[in-house]
């Protein structure tokens, strides 16, 4: 029998593309389960903001409802906000990035972080859809881009809700408005899956390996990596392949998942809408066994 070398490599090829998709496929399976944790994760965040924000406001308006100009003390209103998250449990373990005090006409005062670049900003002017908020609507949540430095890790919105605060004859005294950045939070939930993940694999004593995992957000003009401070970045790679995939028209029916190769590594995705974040926002995980 004559050894057709071009026959083998071809036969060698099918079957390792064939190998590969099936792992693509398991991980993307496996995706899949895990999607369905995070977007259950994210329901529970913002349950804790509207929930909170409505009773922090109450405690808010107590706080500087004792204060002549709260406006013009920009360190007593950040000491407020500060109290107020005490105060509240469920502003106490929630996953925003600051909270801010502004006046009735939506110019912040100061927030709650050390470093303040809020502070005189129109913040309705940054996310009109929090203008119903100044009118007295209860509570109003939206997205868009606060205006300032780029974030080097690449675009990046914020998901942002508010609250009138009231005074006790009922006029305004302002609105207490909070969020997080869309690769802030997905860093939150890219940590809490692998947390989760760990803790099966202890809790079943199983030894093999935490596969690669990874959380990202998307919407139709980007995907939202998971970053922190002193954090490695979502890799750009992987952000650009999934923006490749069309994650919005994908997931326009419902959740969907596939096997992907990225730099020559196999993995799987899975994504979802988040409609308790946005109408066109969603979630992917991408996951690679070990």
């Amino acid at each position: 029998m004559t050894f057709d070398r071009r026959t083998f490599l071809v036969t060698a090829l099918i079957l390792c593309t064939a190998a590969c998709k099936d792992k693509g496929q398991e991980s993307a399976n496996a995706a899949k389960a895990n999607v369905q944790t995070v977007v259950e994760l994210v329901g529970k965040d913002v349950g804790e903001i509207e929930r909170g924000l409505p009773e922090g406001s109450k405690k808010l308006a107590v706080l500087l409802g004792k204060e002549s100009d709260p406006k013009g003390n920009p360190a007593i209103v950040r000491s407020a906000l500060l109290k107020m998250r005490q105060q509240v449990p469920d502003l106490g373990i929630a996953k925003s990035t600051f909270f801010a005090f502004a006046d009735d006409k939506g110019i912040a005062i100061r927030n709650d972080n050390e470093q303040d670049t809020m502070a005189g900003k129109d913040l309705i002017a940054a996310w009109p859809g929090l203008k119903p908020v100044t009118s007295g609507t209860a509570y109003v949540a939206t997205t868009g881009k606060f205006p300032g430095a780029e974030n080097p890790a690449g675009p990046d919105k914020e998901w942002v809700a508010a609250t009138p605060v009231k005074k006790e004859d009922g006029t305004s005294l302002g609105i207490v408005v909070t969020g997080w950045t869309y690769r802030r939070f997905a860093y939150h939930l890219q940590e809490s899956l692998r947390r989760d993940l760990q803790d099966q694999l202890m809790r079943s004593g199983d030894k093999g390996k935490m596969p690669i995992v990874y959380v990202a957000l998307f919407d139709k003009d980007a995907v939202y990596g998971a970053t922190a401070p002193k954090t490695i970045p979502f890799p750009a790679v992987n952000e650009e392949a999934l923006k490749g995939l069309d994650l919005v028209g994908k997931t326009s029916g419902g959740p969907a998942e596939g096997p992907i190769t990225i730099t020559e590594r196999v993995f799987g995705w899975a994504a979802a809408r988040l409609p308790k974040l946005g109408d066109d926002l969603g979630v992917v995980v991408l996951r690679s066994e070990i």
